[in-house]
């Protein structure tokens, strides 16, 4: 059977998460029941930032993709393990902000963010803006002059660099909603523009190919085509470009065929090809920036069910219902994600019952897995999914008004209660 590092089997033959018995966790604060192994996501977070350590003399910077899950807990711990932190929206830096998170290293990505939003990091002073547009561009400045303040920003481009995953998780390619196009020289001409506005500080670019990448080769091939665009922004403007951004997408495992690569792989080989480009241009390393989400959370966490009705139509599947679904996970409905799944109560025993597990949500595609094994399941048994700990939170909905489940994590070997599951009062809250 299939098991990740931080999880194991008790003397009971039950599932357990950082040493605590999952059954205890779903007796204590019920279920669905988001669970995070924390002393998992530290170990991760620390294995990206000693990957610099060997290469390139220390010269990097992890930026924590807090879309893959974003909340007071988590941005605590990526403060205190010394990451920077990537936001989307002004939701998560207001959620990073209020969780102390400090404002001097926060990215702020985004493809349409809004003039309020702007203004809010300004006036928070973010790290630096992820530019991704012209428009945003000008507001920056504009916005950056009034308020007395300059904007350090990196542009966001997309290298054209076809990385091989799902169609809705590529980003590099040219027909993508994000950044500035290389091939067709859109991306150096934002770096003139930029450099025209004096609120406007061009420190860095950055790209993002996609995600759940197990190659490196689309890495590689990434760093050497930005680097060469850091040489053709210094000979056009004279801007020195200080930090290369090589944005996320490292793979994880989900199912036992995955086989992702330990960060420093990565690292080495990126290290090289940017310092060929450099040595060849005669311009100064750049300090590395990456940017992992789902690589820091995603295997630390899984997610807990109670079993319910099983529905056996023969010759045809067993559905095995369970009191989530694509509500609090909605990767499988959205594009057939891999997941890997245990009975927690029976985990010492054969996974050799083959069935499709199903959400309460009244949707056909409410599906958490298709034709999957696990162990011989009864209703009121604890289902456990593993590597669920990125976007599924953090893409949870309320659809057929269901409260979000909790979440919690477990640090040395104890629970705590990071996120209260929402109540019936929390969906009628706003309404009128």
């Amino acid at each position: 059977m299939l098991l990740y590092d931080g999880f194991d089997i008790n003397e009971n033959g039950h599932l357990t998460v950082g040493g605590y018995d999952t059954l205890a966790l779903a007796e204590e604060f019920g279920t669905p029941l988001y669970v995070m192994n924390e002393d998992k996501i530290r170990e991760n977070c620390r294995s990206f930032l000693e990957s610099f350590g060997r290469y390139n003399g220390g010269m990097g910077k992890v930026t924590y993709a807090s879309k893959a899950l974003n909340c007071k807990a988590m941005c605590r711990i990526a403060a205190e393990e010394g990451l920077c932190l990537d936001v989307v929206s002004g939701g998560e830096l207001y959620t990073a902000l209020q969780a102390g998170f400090p404002s001097e290293r926060i990215y702020f990505h985004g493809n349409n963010k809004t003039p309020d939003e702007i203004r809010y990091a300004l006036e928070s002073e973010i790290g630096c803006f992820i530019v991704d547009n012209l428009e945003e561009l000008k507001l920056l400045q504009s916005d950056a002059a009034e308020l007395g303040k300059t904007a350090v920003i990196s542009l966001r481009v997309k290298p054209g660099v076809d990385a091989h995953t799902h169609d809705f998780i590529r980003t590099g390619q040219i027909d993508s909603k994000f950044g500035f196009a290389l091939e067709t020289g859109e991306a150096l001409d934002a770096a003139k523009k930029a450099a025209l506005y004096p609120n406007v500080l061009l420190k860095g670019l950055h790209c993002h190919i996609g995600s759940q990448i197990f190659e490196t080769d689309p890495f590689v091939l990434a760093a050497e085509r930005m680097a060469t665009l850091m040489a053709e922004v210094h000979q056009e403007t004279g801007i020195t470009i200080e930090e290369l951004n090589l944005g996320g997408g490292f793979g994880i495992k989900y199912i036992e065929t995955d086989r992702p690569l330990p960060p420093e792989y990565y690292m080495e080989l990126i290290a090289d090809a940017i310092g060929h480009v450099c040595t060849h241009y005669n311009l100064p390393l750049p300090h590395l920036v990456v940017e992992p989400g789902r690589a820091i959370v995603g295997n630390a966490g899984i997610t807990l069910y109670t079993i319910g009705n099983i529905k056996e139509i023969p010759g045809i599947r067993t559905y095995v219902s369970v009191d989530g679904g694509m509500g609090d996970n909605p990767r499988y409905a959205l594009y057939k994600s891999d997941y890997t799944a245990v009975v927690a109560n029976k985990a010492s025993q054969p996974a050799d019952e083959t069935v499709t597990i199903a959400g309460k949500c009244c949707e056909s595609g409410d599906l958490i897995q298709e034709n999957t094994k696990i162990q011989q399941a009864e209703p009121g048994d604890i289902l456990a999914v593993f590597s669920t700990g990125a976007y599924n939170y953090s893409m949870a909905s309320n659809y057929n008004r269901i409260p979000r489940p909790a979440l919690v994590m477990v640090k040395e070997g104890k629970p705590y209660l990071a996120v209260r599951r929402e109540s019936y009062e929390d969906l009628v809250r706003n309404d009128l």
